[in-house]
C-alpha cells in the first residue's frame, strides 16, 4: 500500500501530553495529526491532582477556566497516621502563595483539550506499530491496519509501552515493586467533606482521599504487590477486601468512602518508572522524532506529578517546534529538517533535568511514604512530614511559560 500525503507532524497517544501537545500547536497555528490506539478518549485513573505548574499549563493552552468551573479548589493538605489515627501535618495552601490545586476529573481533563481541536485532528482505531526511515528526512509510520504514513515530525505521547521511546533506543519503564488502586464516589446530596487533600499513612500503605466538587470524591491507595498481587488485581471483590484491610484508624466516613465504591468500579494497576539515568545518558529526540509525557518520563505518583508534567511537556514542545518550524515557511528539505532538530533538541534541554528531579524525588518520597520498617515509620511520622509536603509544593512551584 502506497503511503498517504505527508503530515507536517504525527503524536501518537491522545493522552494528556499528546492532547496538550497538539493544543498548542494549534493554537500557534500549526496542524498536527494525532494517533491513538482505542476508538474514543480514554481516560483510565478517573482523577489526578492538579497542582500550580498545571494551572499555568492549562493557562497558557487556555483551557484552565473551564476546567476551573466544575472543580472546586483545594484548601489544604492534612497528613494522618493511619496507625495512630492521628494528624502528623496540616498544611494550608494560603500559607504557601499563590498555590492552586484541584481534583480534576481525567475525562473532563481530556475533553477540555480535544474541544478545541479542528475537526479530524485525533484518527481514532490507529495504532502505531514500527517506524522506518524514508527519504528526504521523513519518517514512514506503519499502522495495525496496513496505513502508511510519511511525516516530518514525530512526537511519541504513546505512554509506558511507547514504540516511539522504544525506536530512541529506550528501555520498557520499569516495575517499581507497588500496584496503585483507585476509585471514585458521587454522592447525590454531597459528600460533607472539607475541600483537603488528605493522606494516611501506616506499614506499607499510602492512602488518599480528595474531593473534586461536593457531590464526587476520587481516592487512590498504593501499595506494595506481592505474589498473591495479581490474583488479587483481577478479583474485584478481593481487591475492595484488600485495600480496606490495609486502612488501619482511618476515620469511618473516609473508610465509607472505598465501602460504597463499586466493586466494578475498581482499578488497579502495577506501578512503573522510567530509571532517570536514561534521561542523563540518552537523549530523548533524534533528528525530527522525540518523546513526551509517560513515554518520556513515567513515574510513581508519590508527587502527583505525573499528569502535570505531561501538560508542562505539552506547552514547551510546542513553543519550541513552532518557533523552528514558523521561522522560515517556505524553506523546506534538509533546511527544514535542520531547523526541526533544533528545536526538539531546545525542548529537550528544557526538559531533561526537570524530568530527572521529577522520577527521582517521586521514588524517594514512595519509598519514605510507603515504608513497612519502625524506624522509617517513626521518622515519617514525627520528622518527616512537613518535609514530605514541602517536596509536593518545592516542585509544583513551576512555570513551564506561555506558548509564544
Amino acid at each position: 500500500m502506497e503511503a498517504t500525503a505527508v503530515e507536517d507532524i504525527v503524536i501518537v497517544g491522545a493522552g494528556i501530553a499528546g492532547l496538550a501537545t497538539a493544543l498548542g500547536l494549534h493554537r500557534l497555528g500549526i496542524r498536527s495529526l494525532v494517533l491513538e490506539t482505542s476508538d474514543s478518549l480514554r481516560a483510565a485513573g478517573y482523577a489526578l491532582t492538579t497542582w500550580n505548574n498545571a494551572w499555568k499549563a492549562l493557562d497558557a493552552l487556555g483551557v484552565a477556566d473551564s476546567l476551573r468551573r466544575h472543580h472546586d479548589r483545594l484548601a489544604g493538605n492534612v497528613t494522618f497516621s493511619a496507625v495512630s489515627g492521628l494528624p502528623t501535618s496540616n498544611l494550608r495552601f494560603t500559607a504557601c502563595g499563590e498555590q492552586e490545586a484541584r481534583t480534576v476529573m481525567r475525562k473532563s481533563l481530556l475533553e477540555a483539550l480535544a474541544m478545541d481541536l479542528p475537526k479530524g485532528t485525533i484518527r481514532y482505531s490507529s495504532k502505531l506499530v514500527s517506524i522506518e526511515e524514508s527519504a528526504g528526512f521523513l519518517k514512514l509510520l506503519h499502522l495495525a491496519d496496513g496505513t502508511l504514513l510519511k511525516t516530518k515530525v514525530l512526537i511519541g505521547c504513546d505512554g509506558v509501552k511507547s514504540v516511539v521511546a522504544k525506536w530512541l533506543g529506550f528501555k520498557k519503564p520499569s516495575l517499581s515493586g507497588r500496584n496503585a488502586t483507585r476509585g471514585i464516589t458521587t454522592y447525590e446530596n454531597g459528600h460533607g467533606f472539607e475541600n483537603n487533600f488528605m493522606w494516611f499513612f501506616s506499614k506499607g500503605l499510602r492512602f488518599g482521599v480528595m474531593p473534586c466538587n461536593a457531590n464526587t470524591v476520587y481516592w487512590f491507595s498504593t501499595w506494595h504487590s506481592s505474589k498473591q498481587g495479581k490474583e488479587i488485581e483481577e478479583n474485584p471483590v478481593r481487591l475492595k477486601q484488600h485495600i480496606l484491610s490495609k486502612l488501619g484508624k482511618v476515620p469511618d466516613r473516609v473508610r465509607a468512602v472505598v465501602e460504597d465504591t463499586k466493586v466494578d468500579s475498581f482499578v488497579s494497576l502495577p506501578l512503573r518508572c522510567r530509571q532517570p539515568w536514561e534521561l542523563v545518558w540518552n537523549d530523548f529526540f533524534r533528528g525530527n522524532v522525540c518523546i513526551a509525557g509517560d513515554a518520556l518520563h513515567s513515574m510513581t505518583p508519590d508527587l502527583g506529578q505525573g499528569g502535570c508534567s505531561a501538560l508542562e511537556d505539552g506547552v514547551v514542545l510546542a513553543r519550541c517546534l513552532a518557533e523552528a518550524m514558523l521561522r522560515n515557511p517556505m524553506g523546506g528539505g534538509e533546511e527544514e529538517y535542520k531547523r526541526i532538530e533544533k528545536g526538539l533538541e531546545k525542548y529537550a534541554k528544557e526538559r531533561r533535568w526537570r524530568c530527572i528531579k521529577l522520577i527521582t524525588a517521586s521514588y524517594v518520597v514512595g519509598s519514605i511514604q510507603e515504608s513497612e520498617g519502625k524506624l522509617m515509620n517513626y521518622l515519617r511520622d514525627n520528622i518527616l512530614a512537613d518535609f514530605l509536603v514541602g517536596l509536593l509544593m518545592k516542585f509544583s512551584a513551576f512555570d513551564c511559560g506561555t506558548l509564544s
